[in-house]
């Protein structure tokens, strides 16, 4: 652990488990404040809406596990906490600040292909969130085949040629997520807002969001005051406040 470890954050690593936010809801009711999860190898991770999130061994695979209290809409403003996080984890350990870019709604690019995957996913029932698990993958040595029509997924390694473990970069990322954690809790989202919106990619250039029932083509004009994507269309603008965006 690095001297610059936030206080007050727990600690876990494991050597396998099947996925790490499955561990953090195992773990969730027993906490006494915040903790990240590790796993050097995870058996069945998942990504969005239900995808695997392919993770051999050398990638990073870690959850952050809290008790953030408020409306189910301000808890999930931590995926913007959680990009930033990483974007800054990933300056750190490569001093490369011009390779990397952020893509609504919660992924991080190196050089135009998907390096990052953060899932979030509350632990608890009703208005309420219990607690909440906000899980990033990062692929640092080996990148996965892609799907068709996604972003070509690559490693940290194949596109740098830098080679981090996940336990260093894990002592990278908590520090920065405790930054920007507390940016939001002091602040509120407008500073998280602005911030991501200066690393944003494709911003005022043409996207796709695909909802479950429909597909939007536009002008990306940002994120509104709740973390919504703002696409300018031929009939329109639209707030979309989930989606998958496509290049």
């Amino acid at each position: 652990m690095s001297n610059s470890w936030p206080s007050g954050v727990g600690r876990l690593v494991l050597p396998e488990v099947d996925s790490t936010n499955a561990q953090a809801a195992r773990m969730a009711q027993d906490l006494s404040g915040p903790y990240w999860i590790m796993a050097l190898r995870q058996t069945k991770g998942r990504g969005r809406r239900g995808r695997d999130w392919h993770d051999p061994q050398g990638n990073f695979a870690a959850t952050y596990v809290s008790r953030p209290g408020g409306a189910v809409e301000q808890v999930a403003q931590r995926s913007f906490v959680a990009a930033l996080a990483v974007h800054d984890a990933l300056v750190d350990v490569t001093a490369r600040p011009g390779s990397f870019a952020l893509k609504w709604p919660n992924d991080v690019l190196l050089n135009g292909g998907k390096l990052v995957g953060i899932l979030l996913e509350s632990i608890g029932q009703g208005a309420q969130v219990g607690h909440l698990a906000v899980g990033i993958g990062v692929n640092l040595l080996h990148a996965p085949e892609g799907e068709g029509g996604a972003l070509r997924p690559v490693s940290l390694l194949s596109e740098t040629g830098i080679s981090v473990t996940p336990d260093e970069f894990l002592d990278a990322l908590a520090p920065a997520f405790a930054k920007w954690e507390n940016q939001l809790v002091t602040f509120g989202f407008a500073p998280i807002r602005q911030a991501w919106l200066n690393k944003a990619a494709r911003l005022g250039e043409r996207i796709v969001a695909r909802t479950v029932h429909d597909s939007h083509e536009g002008t990306f004009e940002g994120i509104d005051a709740t973390g919504a994507l703002l696409l300018r269309t031929a009939q329109g603008r639209r707030i979309i406040p989930a989606a998958d965006v496509f290049f």
